[in-house]
């Protein structure tokens, strides 16, 4: 038990949250499980004293300060904080309203931000401490019809490439996760949200959407073995800056590098003409 961790985990009601949750409460280790509704963990009470239903508005700097200060209050630390909480957005640029794109930046993007800001100053005091943030191979290799969400898991994936160099030095870990498709609900309607302005001339989208939504249980991914792969990740000397999980990411992620050094091999003379 004395290897065990205290473990922060936003979106920890459902999917790959929740997953990760019951995997590593039942390994012995101690988890701050955040949701919106902390009415949502009822199945999580068998673990006793090892889990803390947190209810957090992740829109909320306030909010999470509060949970993060419960976290150490009831387990006297914290050493590895998750940003798994998200949900997918559908449709053509053009077709968004900036409602919906404020919202999804809101909840992908910067709860992210305040999560870790509000984690940081424990961190550092201690100079220790793992921060994973949940991208997507989408925000890697985007596909086609998810605009926004895509420009959004860029955003975590440059946030926490950036923030493993800051904080390097302070002794303080951070991975750049890239799932690929896990059988989770993520493709279930309380997952994903689709545009309600539609333009006829993007119709062709739909069949994308069509086909992401037909891949519900039949996934690769097996959401309860992420938590053996993010032991491995948080007990390494050298954690990977990006990890790609799953054999779909991976290998999407090969691709799209084959193509890159294809495509900057083709253009290599503009790129270097603009030197003196």
């Amino acid at each position: 038990m004395s290897n065990t961790k205290v473990w922060y985990i936003t979106g920890a009601s459902k999917g790959m949250g929740l997953s990760l949750a019951n995997q590593l409460l039942a390994k012995g280790h101690k988890v701050a499980a955040t949701s919106r509704s902390i009415g949502a963990f009822g199945q999580l009470a068998s673990y006793g004293d090892l889990v803390l239903p947190l209810q957090v508005d992740l829109k909320s700097e306030e909010s999470i300060a509060e949970s993060v200060k419960k976290t150490i209050a009831h387990f006297g630390a914290l050493d590895v904080v998750i940003n798994n909480a998200g949900y997918g957005l559908g449709g053509a640029l053009e077709e968004l309203t900036a409602e919906e794109i404020n919202e999804n930046f809101e909840v992908n993007f910067f709860a992210v931000v305040r999560v870790v800001q509000q984690a940081l100053p424990h961190l550092r005091q201690k100079r220790s401490g793992h921060i994973i943030n949940i991208s997507s191979i989408a925000g890697f290799a985007p596909g086609v019809g998810w605009s926004m969400y895509c420009a959004a898991k860029f955003a975590v994936s440059g946030l926490t490439e950036a923030l493993a160099n800051d904080l390097k030095p302070l002794g303080i870990k951070v991975t750049n996760v890239l799932p690929g498709w896990f059988r989770t609900n993520f493709a279930k309607a309380d997952s994903i949200a689709y545009n309600q302005h539609q333009i006829d001339d993007y119709a062709y989208l739909r069949e994308y959407h069509q086909k992401m939504n037909s891949m519900d249980g039949a996934q690769l991914g097996d959401p309860d073995k992420i938590a053996d792969a993010f032991l491995e990740l948080v007990n390494s000397e050298s954690p990977a800056v990006n990890l790609f999980l799953g054999s779909d990411s991976f290998n999407r992620a090969k691709s799209k590098i084959e193509q890159l050094n294809l495509e900057m091999d083709s253009w290599k003379t503009v790129s270097i003409s603009t030197d003196f």
